[in-house]
């Protein structure tokens, strides 16, 4: 297709496994030339691929240089963005949708003829601040990033109403919201099992307290069976959770599936749970592909009374909300199942599916990266 619009997508991240930047990558395709720029191969839709070298890592710092409260020179001597300085050319691309905090200096420095489109996936200025070294050094960097440069860029969008909120509230930035909606998948509610099956799919990290869902399937008095689908970003705490449920057969914990797989593979359960203690601002406020993932296989749902999950719950009868963030709570909630509320919920995120797809939910970038092409032109 001749003369379509150059865009750059900036995101230090795998992208070929990366969700949220995936969703994108194929909103965007077709209608642009599409420059993908991360780590690991070009993912599927992609025009041209710059790769990331797997030794360069994004998010090391020199500590000296922050401590000395440099931070224009933390930034440039990071190894990733010596090495794209060079590997990207400037004034070349008429677009740039750059993904979470670190990749937006880069992307002013390249100089789209139509601007910048940054997507923030955290409220960055808190991303770990359950770690004292990170609030002490590195946040006040990550604040600096954001007033000097986040505020710049023409146009913000972010993954919840909470984290949009509070980047106006401290920096004056009103960013438009993009929740992680999965594509549509084409399921219906299936009937619900005896004993009614739960599920939960994520990342293998020891912050996210997976332990708790655990702790309360064996409290409960129902019986239900627990499937767990876990990417082992902690390979260490997988084994331990391994051998934590080992030899017991309600619970079972998977490999990972692949994305296209995963909404099949969970519509064969009934409740999709996750509650997640907020240990951090970002995990108060959650709102995280999981959510979606479970609407799209028509699944009910058990979330913590994290607001941003919990309104969307209550809202359009999903499923139950817990009364707290302990293992006790979710036992409750679990010896409270009844089959023929479940199959009430599943019909209900059946009535939501299309209204929380991705197709629906992401026109938000089309709109601003549409507006930067057409000042480009």
């Amino acid at each position: 297709m001749p003369d379509r619009p150059r865009l750059l997508i900036l995101a230090f991240s795998p992208i070929h496994r990366d969700a949220r930047v995936l969703r994108q990558v194929r909103l965007l395709a077709g209608r642009y030339e599409v420059t993908t720029c991360g780590y690991g191969p070009k993912p599927d839709g992609a025009d041209h691929h710059v790769q990331i070298p797997d030794e360069l890592i994004y998010w090391h710092k020199s500590r000296s240089l922050l401590i000395q409260r440099r931070y224009a020179a933390v930034y440039r001597s990071n190894a990733v963005v010596r090495h794209l300085r060079d590997a990207l050319p400037r004034e070349h691309f008429d677009v740039v949708l750059a993904d979470d905090i670190d990749t937006v200096p880069l992307a002013l420095s390249l100089h789209p003829r139509g601007g910048v489109h940054a997507d923030m996936h955290e409220y960055a200025p808190r991303e770990n601040e359950h770690l004292w070294r990170w609030r002490w050094f590195v946040a006040p960097y990550v604040r600096w990033q954001c007033r000097t440069f986040l505020t710049r860029v023409d146009s913000v969008s972010t993954v919840g109403e909470g984290l949009a909120t509070e980047y106006d509230r401290e920096f004056g930035i009103h960013a438009s919201v993009v929740v992680n909606a999965a594509p549509l998948a084409p399921l219906a509610p299936a009937r619900v099992a005896d004993p009614i099956r739960l599920v939960h799919s994520g990342n293998a990290q020891r912050n996210r307290a997976l332990g708790l869902m655990v702790d309360a399937v064996e409290a409960a008095s129902r019986p239900v069976t627990l499937d767990l689908y876990l990417v082992p970003n902690d390979a260490a705490y997988l084994e331990e959770l391994r051998a934590r449920v080992a030899g017991n057969p309600a619970i079972t914990i998977h490999d990972p599936v692949p994305p296209a797989d995963l909404p099949r593979t969970l519509a064969a359960h009934d409740v999709g749970v996750f509650v997640l203690p907020p240990v951090t601002f970002n995990y108060l406020w959650t709102l995280p592909n999981k959510f979606f993932d479970y609407v799209q296989a028509r699944l009910g749902l058990i979330v913590g009374p994290s607001p941003e999950m919990a309104g969307l719950v209550r809202r359009h009868g999903l499923g139950a909300v817990t009364d707290g963030f302990t293992a006790a709570d979710l036992t409750r909630a679990i010896d409270e199942l009844d089959p023929a509320n479940v199959a009430r919920w599943k019909h209900a995120s059946h009535a939501v599916a299309e209204e929380y797809s991705a197709e629906r939910q992401v026109q938000g970038w089309a709109d601003a990266v549409d507006a930067l092409a057409a000042r480009a032109r």
